[in-house]
């Protein structure tokens, strides 16, 4: 055997030892362990000691050579700013000022704008309490960097931190010639006011508000005069700041502020007219809460109508504001003339809503869009003659709207009807009957009809609703409630015979939309008037047209009901459910079979001495489930039943079945025969 194909030779290097012993050890070992056990083995990361100084001439050496060390390092990388900072900082931890400084300037002169360089600089010279040469150093920097807060705050509170108050106020000074941010200015008013210079802190903020002349520089400085009492000059700042910012760049929040100032001081009357002359003048889109504060101010101060009127003219910007944006919102006009209704006495305003309203009508002939602005007018009317109680402009309404409707197109009957029981309200029914009659004459429909009749029937006039319903079955025959309610109407009046010969010529119509509906009325009244033959027929009649489950339930009821002796009655519905039963049987409902032999099962328990349940129940399915497969090709599982005569059925089928297959086998047997006999 070659070295090849020993075990372990090269042949088998690549495969992997096999194990004999698989049987898991006595100690197991967590991963976590063995991590651990691996750093600790590691070795430990070695520091370099640390380096003592014994004496001048070490020293000398260890700082010649870190010099040698940094001025190689910056010589490389003259432009890394961070490089000369720890150089700077090594030199001053040597305590070498001087050294410490000409690095510093070394550094301003590569990159003279650095922020970082100034700042270590001017710290290094405070601490060494070199002040002329701080002071020289931060005039340098304010000087290149004039747009640097830092500078200048550090600047001044250096020489304020020194007692140089009239230096500090001078840098300031100097500093606002550049129009700072108004942190700056906040900064010099909070120093002039630490040494009470008031004077000098109301100048700062006549040039303050010229610079900025925003809302909250004038409330600031307002603020400053209130607390010193000076209600005053409170008052003028509020009037200069009102004039200089013009009604272009008002802020609402200088009129709220004044008149809580006005409140502050007692003066109520002032800030309602501050209130209501920032109202008057500022746009509704920049004034809410303004709008806001006023309200809390009159629910605090002012009486019943004020508080009401306040929130009227909150709620009436609201809605202009939407209906500049949207003028045909509909809704939004309807709930701005209420608002105007709930005002007592606001007649001519509420009309001038109402008139503005009608008159955004629709572009364009759509019915959803006409469906709102109709209940413009609707309101507008029943206003004037509810509210306003103008009963001849409520019909001018009502007129002026029936004209504008384009009819051919489209019609309302809720408004017909509505000006029809306006008129009968007001005494005139000739006027009503006027209306709708000419309603039905331009555009007849369903609920011009139902409306019209229900009117009639309220004025007992029965004669006209007699019309009415003649009129409207020739125009919709198909309508099964509307001969239903016809059919009620004449067997209310006990006109049976009218009722009969309509409940058949309802039912000779070709087409209808709830025959069933129709045809329970029709039965239901036979049955009320103990007509049983001519019930039975129309039972049987309409199972002519129908093979419904429930028509076969409800004949085998009814017989159940109307025979004389228990025996009779569930012998006739016995009768029934066998003929439903076959029925529905040789149409192949299964559903409707098994609803049909319930309901038998409940006649037959209840005649106990007469039923046969047990008859009922072997015909009673079983339930089984089903797959069938869907036009995806996947499978569907279902629950179908399988009744019991069914299956005799089908066992009877397949024996045919086998009878003529195997006389089939026997012909062509015999056939072959007789072909080998003919050869």
């Amino acid at each position: 055997m070659s070295d090849v194909t020993k075990p372990g030779g090269y042949g088998q290097s690549s495969r992997p030892p096999k194990i004999k012993n698989k049987s898991a050890a006595a100690v197991q070992i967590t991963a976590e362990q063995l991590i651990r056990e691996a750093y600790e083995r590691q070795g430990s990361v070695q520091k370099a000691p640390r380096q003592k100084v014994l004496d001048g001439e070490e020293l000398s050496d260890y700082q010649m050579r870190r010099r040698r060390e940094f001025e190689e390092g910056v010589r490389k990388n003259r432009s890394n700013i961070a490089e000369w900072l720890r150089y700077a900082s090594w030199e001053e931890s040597q305590n070498e000022v001087k050294r410490a400084r000409s690095i510093y300037e070394r550094a301003l002169d590569i990159d003279s704008r650095n922020q970082t360089v100034y700042i270590k600089y001017a710290e290094l010279e405070m601490k060494n309490k070199n002040t002329n040469s701080a002071r020289n150093l931060y005039d340098r920097a304010v000087t290149i960097l004039p747009r640097v807060s830092q500078f200048w705050y550090r600047y001044t509170y250096m020489e304020e931190l020194l007692g140089n108050v009239d230096g500090a106020r001078e840098i300031f000074n100097r500093w606002m010639q550049w129009e700072p941010e108004e942190e700056a200015w906040s900064a010099f008013i909070k120093f002039e006011r630490r040494y009470n210079e008031t004077d000098n802190a109301r100048a700062v903020f006549e040039r303050f508000v010229f610079v900025h002349p925003e809302s909250k520089t004038w409330l600031s400085w307002a603020k400053f005069e209130e607390d010193l009492g000076e209600s005053d000059r409170v008052r003028d700042i509020f009037g200069r700041a009102i004039d200089r910012l013009g009604e272009a760049f008002m802020d609402q929040h200088i009129f709220i502020s004044f008149a809580k100032f006005e409140v502050r001081m007692k003066e109520v009357e002032r800030a309602r007219a501050i209130y209501k002359y920032a109202l008057e003048r500022l746009p509704k889109a920049k004034s809410q809460a303004l709008y806001n504060q006023y309200t809390l101010f009159e629910k605090q101060y002012g009486d019943r109508e004020e508080i009401e009127d306040v929130v009227a003219n909150k709620r009436r910007m609201q809605y202009e504001a939407a209906l500049k944006h949207d003028s045909q919102d509909y809704d939004t006009w309807i709930d701005y003339a209420k608002l105007e209704e709930s005002v007592a006495g606001n007649f001519d305003r509420t009309r001038d809503v109402y008139e503005r309203a009608i008159a955004e009508h629709p572009s364009v002939l759509d019915k959803r869009l006409w469906r709102r602005y109709i209940y413009l007018w609707l309101y507008y009317a029943l206003f004037e003659e509810t509210v306003a109680k103008d009963i001849e402009r409520a019909r001018q309404v009502y007129v002026a709207c029936v004209g504008l409707i384009p009819h051919k197109q489209f019609t309302f009957a809720k408004l017909w009807l509505q000006y029809a029981w306006f008129e009968i309200r007001q005494g005139d029914v000739g006027a009503a009957r006027r209306a709708l009659g000419r309603a039905l004459g331009m555009c007849p429909k369903d609920k011009l009809f139902r409306g019209y009749i229900e009117l009639e029937l309220e004025l007992r006039d029965f004669d006209r609703v007699r019309t009415l319903y003649s009129k409207y079955v020739e125009f919709n025959p198909t309508n099964c409630a509307t001969w239903v309610e016809f059919a009620k109407l004449e067997a209310a009046l006990h006109e049976n015979e009218r009722c009969q010969a309509l409940f058949e010529l309802a039912v000779e119509q070709p087409t209808l939309d709830m025959p069933e509906v129709l045809w329970k009325a029709y039965i239901d009244f036979e049955y009320d008037q103990g007509d049983y033959a001519k019930t039975r027929e129309l039972y049987e009649r309409l199972l002519t047209l129908t093979d419904h489950v429930k028509v076969w339930i409800s004949l085998a009821r009814f017989e159940l009901a109307v025979a004389d002796d228990s025996e009779g009655r569930l012998t006739a519905a016995r009768s029934v459910y066998e003929r439903a039963y076959a029925r529905l049987k040789e149409l192949g409902l299964t559903e409707e079979r098994l609803a049909l032999l319930e309901a038998w099962r409940e006649a037959e328990r209840g005649e106990p001495r007469w039923g046969d349940v047990a008859a009922v129940e072997k015909k009673m399915p079983r339930r089984v489930r089903k797959r069938r497969k869907l036009d995806d090709g996947s499978l569907e599982e279902y629950f179908d039943y399988v009744f019991p005569d069914d299956e005799e059925q089908g066992a009877r089928f397949k024996l045919l079945a086998k009878a003529h297959l195997w006389k089939q086998k026997a012909a062509a047997a015999e056939l072959a025969s007789d072909n080998d006999g003919y050869e």
